[in-house]
């Protein structure tokens, strides 16, 4: 009787799971774009925003962090 018990709870709990995926999308896709299709106004999602400058701080905010952990744990070593 456990083992139906328990087997009944995990099939219930497994099919509660999978409706929950369903039903939980976080937002329906964007309209398609209006205008003509071969004139300008036809731009890159995003509107082609540099990455490449923001990539380049988060690496120089890491290195600056690791570095300043580095320093303390080498001056705590020396103390």
């Amino acid at each position: 009787m456990k083992k139906v018990h328990k087997s009944l709870l995990f099939s219930i709990i497994l099919l509660g799971f999978m409706a929950i995926s369903q039903i939980s999308f976080a937002q329906f896709p964007p309209p398609p774009p209006s205008g003509d299709k071969g004139g300008s106004s036809n731009g890159v999602p995003g509107g082609g925003a540099p990455i490449g400058s923001g990539i380049v701080l988060l690496i120089s905010l890491a290195a600056g962090y690791g570095g300043k952990k580095v320093f303390d744990a080498r001056k705590e070593l020396s103390e």
